[in-house]
């Protein structure tokens, strides 16, 4: 039998990028992911329409609507995080640590942080057990054996509400402070995992312009955190086809808000929602105020052109070392894994 021919070769191989566009060794593909993600997008939704809001004299008939908007916020940012979990672990050399991250916040490591320039504390590593005044829960902590290196990561939805507020710097001098206990955290609560280099990620699920001298990501940037090629395209798509999801249902509910009680027409991959037009303008575009003011009539098929388009576990260390933590411990805001 003769050996197959290298273009039938090419045609039963897997279609992957060549290694001189791939950054890193490990790769994802949304198809990968789509039955689980699904799956977590179903239940996001269900929760969304599950609650039951209170009677609301201002909002009136609108306030299932407010209800669910607020809904969307939470559940987004909770989706977020159980796909970044599930994508940080097809990277083997990451211990990926979600459940109890109660990180205690040490008096001296926040009095260090709150009275100096954080990168005078290169060095410094406190005991997680001294006197503390509160404590800090990031959304999921990240730790590169290979490398000795740890992300503290918070995971936003979007860091627009945050512009005009002190709460992103408030945030952000917990999330030093517990780095400064965490490799002293992680050897005691996690079989001895040691680390040397900590980083801190708030990641901004908007991926609007990042800054990383000040710890801010952006979401299209998570390869370069979690060292896979295709992880940020794959949130990506989760966030488009939840955001379909979420825009049809909040049409749904508008339109029982303002009467109208024929059903949404189905959401289709286009952005824009087309109807068949034969009557009005050249350009047939109706908002829902002028619907109102003129009355339904039963011949008339119009374009809605909507307002806003679309607004954009744990692991473990088998094997215990019987050393102790690094005495130098190196803290700041994250890096690329490649520049540590």
């Amino acid at each position: 039998m003769s050996a197959p021919s290298r273009a039938t070769e090419q045609r039963s191989a897997p279609r992957l990028e060549p290694l001189a566009l791939r950054r890193y060794t490990h790769l994802v593909r949304y198809s990968h992911f789509e039955a689980d993600f699904d799956v977590l997008i179903d239940k996001a939704i269900a929760a969304i329409t599950d609650g039951e809001p209170v009677e609301d004299e201002i909002l009136g008939g609108y306030v299932n609507l407010a209800s669910m908007v607020r809904a969307v916020s939470f559940r987004e940012g909770k989706l977020l995080e159980q796909a970044f979990e599930r994508l940080s672990k097809q990277n083997p050399d990451l211990v990926v640590l979600v459940q109890s991250l109660k990180l205690p916040l040490v008096k001296a490591a926040v009095e260090s942080v709150t009275g100096n320039d954080w990168k005078h504390l290169d060095g410094v590593r406190l005991d997680c057990e001294a006197p503390a005044k509160g404590y800090y829960t990031p959304d999921l902590i990240l730790v590169n054996r290979a490398k000795h290196l740890a992300f503290i990561l918070d995971l936003k939805r979007s860091l627009a509400s945050y512009g005009d507020t002190t709460r992103l710097e408030e945030l952000k001098l917990k999330m030093l402070a517990s780095a400064m206990i965490l490799p002293d955290w992680l050897y005691k609560n996690h079989k001895r995992l040691m680390v040397d280099n900590v980083g801190v990620a708030i990641v901004d699920g908007a991926s609007r312009p990042s800054d990383h001298a000040s710890g801010v990501w952006a979401l299209n940037e998570i390869d370069d955190l979690l060292e896979i090629d295709g992880a940020a395209a794959c949130m990506a798509e989760l966030r488009l086809r939840f955001g379909r999801r979420v825009q049809t249902l909040l049409e749904a509910e508008a339109r029982g808000a303002l009467g109208f009680v024929d059903p949404p027409v189905a959401p289709t991959p286009s952005r824009f929602r087309l109807r068949q037009s034969n009557k009005r303008s050249s350009l047939g575009v109706t908002s829902v105020a002028q619907r109102m003011r003129e009355g339904p009539e039963p011949d008339r098929h119009d374009i809605f052109v909507p307002d806003d388009l679309f607004d954009e576990k744990e692991g473990s260390q088998d094997d215990e070392d019987d050393g102790r933590p690094v005495a130098r411990i190196r803290v700041g805001f994250a890096r690329r894994l490649l520049d540590a």
